[in-house]
């Protein structure tokens, strides 16, 4: 359920309907914005009279909230999570670019890597240090000294960080050296990986499942968001189906669906979600139109000799082009790049 407090609303009078809400069994999440408190109440599934609500001192409107997400919701926050990462606004008129090779492979890579990002106008640089391959035989990341690499970088150039993380043990150490924490697709639904990050205070960029709806990637983020760590990216890149053209179908229809879904930002993956250099740049640029938030995509200075997802990485001169491009389309759209 939901319970808006109206303008000017007290601490005391907020406090009573928390009292309430707590009284009748529900778990308590509290938003608050410019004008209004908002108060997310998670929990029991009997009816209850909304009136019970309405008539408290300080009270604006209540309602139900029949979307199995809560937390997600857009009558959440009505109006839009911004998550703030070194400066950065996530979520406000800025499309934030992050970008940067699939894996940290060595120190120069990484450093040249950096080097372009920044120059191109990127606020962030992603790569793994930790990397969940098909093959047990293929580069599997060089972890720790991997994420000291990209740190390294991303401070000479004033660049965040976004590195994935892939199980719980590695939280700690993640957020050591990631302002951004990512959940690949395959981990979706790992919900005691979800559990565990949302108990901490870092931003999640969390990616759809290759094979999930956008209800069930809305549910992932909720599992997060339960722990009480709201700020949560949510990540469009591409499902599979039964074309082969791509690598994955990238789903651009996702992003509108969920900025009238979701009060969270929504990010987009066309590296991921064609799998192929040459069309990266077309979905990028479709991305943006579409209302894209936040692009994450692969670039690596040498992509033939990348060891992991160098076909679909773009070359240093693509990169720089496309962010002139993507700053066209931006201001077209009323934003940012």
């Amino acid at each position: 359920m939901l319970v808006v407090m109206q303008e000017g609303a007290t601490e005391s009078q907020v406090e009573r309907v928390i009292e309430k809400l707590v009284i009748m069994g529900f778990t308590v999440h509290k938003s608050t914005g410019v004008t209004h408190t908002v108060l997310g109440g998670v929990g029991p599934q009997e009816d209850f009279d909304p009136l019970e609500f309405e008539v408290l001192d300080g009270v604006k409107e209540c309602h139900r909230i029949v979307s199995p997400y809560k937390l997600a919701n857009k009558r959440f926050k009505p109006n839009g999570t911004e998550i703030t990462v070194r400066g950065v606004r996530i979520g406000g008129p800025e499309v934030v670019v992050m970008a940067g090779p699939c894996s940290i492979e060595n120190r120069d890579q990484i450093e040249i890597s950096a080097e372009i990002v920044a120059k191109a106008g990127a606020k962030g640089i992603r790569g793994g240090a930790f990397k969940p391959r098909s093959s047990p035989y293929s580069f599997q990341g060089l972890g720790e000294e991997g994420l000291k690499m990209i740190r390294t970088a991303a401070d000479r150039h004033g660049l965040f960080v976004v590195s994935e993380v892939m199980d719980r043990s590695q939280i700690g150490l993640l957020s050591e050296y990631s302002e951004i924490l990512q959940v690949g697709a395959r981990n979706m639904q790992n919900f005691n990986l979800l559990r565990e990050l949302g108990t901490i205070r870092r931003p999640i960029l969390l990616k759809r499942g290759i094979a999930a709806t956008i209800e069930e990637l809305l549910l992932s983020a909720e599992y997060i968001m339960m722990g009480g760590n709201y700020d949560v990216i949510l990540c469009e890149r591409g499902i599979r189906t039964f074309e082969t053209a791509t690598r994955n179908t990238f789903d651009v229809s996702a992003i509108p669906v969920l900025h009238g879904l979701t009060h969270l930002p929504v990010a987009a993956d066309p590296s991921h979600g064609v799998g192929k250099r040459n069309l990266v740049a077309p979905m990028a640029r479709a991305a943006v139109a579409a209302g894209a938030d936040v692009l994450l995509m692969e670039m690596h200075h040498d992509p033939d000799r990348a060891l992991s997802d160098g076909a679909q990485s773009l070359f240093p001169e693509q990169f720089a082009e496309l962010m002139v491009q993507l700053r066209a389309i931006a201001q077209a759209v009323g934003r940012s790049l």
